[in-house]
């Protein structure tokens, strides 16, 4: 996917729904046969995506339900059926069998986190007097950012989906209602329900009054925000090119040196970020950056090229931040 990605193709029903239409009252059969049609088309579209029932939970059961306790966890390695979020697919032939043996599907979810340009959801809820809308605006405007015309999708609750981009493997944590109340996000193994996904409580639609079916990048700022924090680097000496980089860029160093695994690409990517808007300023060389932030990361047992495909995407966000 590009970084201004086509979300799935407004058809059938959801045509009407855009033109101000409807969905009718429908059986369980053209349902799930409604379903289908639209996981399969956001799966032509690079999507990964599982049927969902009408509680927008997997529609699948579990194979592991009677497992003994303490057996270990399984997101699909056993090859079968039934694991939710892992089972997700843009495979068009895997998608119509999962969607075989979940005869009661009446949507589908998209899987967050997958591919080169993984797939980020913010969720904002509308309920309970609380305004997730009205929050997001508000640290838009105490952090700087415009908040794009992306792909969003409408809530049977009034509330709404934000589909954004996200960089090349970093781990995007789910969250619900830290960043402020009513805004949650989608990351990685989260999903978002998919547009025309039915649900006793409604279903769910794309926005009428987009322009363009395009998912945008997030905004730097709105990702950094996201992302958690690393610890406070501990001293750390002995890494060959840090010192060029002055005390500043030598704690962002650090802090990928002291990464474990799992947590390594997260750290590049949001040292990297630092790293580049200190450049952008004129307080560090992008070259040496760069070099540094590959020497660490070759330390702490990441692949050359991944660790360079992380660096550039945090140059390019870093960038788009200063713009």
């Amino acid at each position: 996917m590009s970084s201004k990605t086509n979300a799935p193709a407004a058809t059938g029903a959801q045509t009407d729904q855009l033109a101000g239409g409807s969905v009718p009252i429908v059986t369980q059969a053209s349902a799930w046969q409604h379903a289908l049609a639209q996981a399969s088309e956001a799966a032509r579209r690079g999507f990964h995506v599982f049927p969902l029932g009408r509680g927008k939970l997997p529609a699948i059961r579990s194979p592991h339900r009677e497992d003994p306790p303490g057996t270990p966890p399984c997101r699909g390695e056993c090859g079968r059926p039934g694991h939710g979020v892992h089972d997700a697919t843009s495979d068009l032939d895997a998608v119509a069998r999962l969607f075989s043996q979940a005869p009661h599907a009446t949507g589908y979810g998209i899987a967050c986190g997958r591919g080169p340009e993984p797939l980020i959801g913010i969720d904002l809820d509308r309920k309970n007097g609380v305004d997730g809308v009205e929050e997001l605006q508000r640290l838009a405007r105490v952090h700087g950012f415009t908040v794009p015309r992306t792909i969003t999708v409408c809530t049977p609750s009034g509330g709404f989906h934000l589909w954004f981009t996200g960089p090349a493997g970093v781990k995007v944590p789910n969250s619900a209602g830290r960043l402020a109340p009513g805004v949650d996000v989608r990351g990685t193994a989260g999903y978002l329900v998919g547009p025309g996904s039915m649900t006793p409580a409604g279903t769910y639609d794309l926005h009428p009054g987009l322009d363009e079916l395009t998912v945008y990048p997030i905004p730097a700022p709105l990702l950094r925000l996201i992302l958690p924090p690393p610890p406070a680097p501990r001293p750390v000496t002995g890494r060959r090119g840090a010192a060029r980089l002055g005390r500043r860029m030598l704690g962002l160093i650090r802090t990928v040196l002291e990464a474990h695994q799992g947590e390594r690409n997260g750290r590049l990517f949001w040292a990297a970020c630092k790293a580049f808007e200190a450049a952008q300023n004129g307080d560090a060389d992008a070259a040496a950056v760069e070099r540094a932030l590959v020497e660490a990361a070759l330390a702490v047992g990441l692949d050359e090229r991944e660790a360079r495909a992380t660096i550039a995407s945090a140059q390019r966000t870093a960038g788009r931040g200063a713009a």
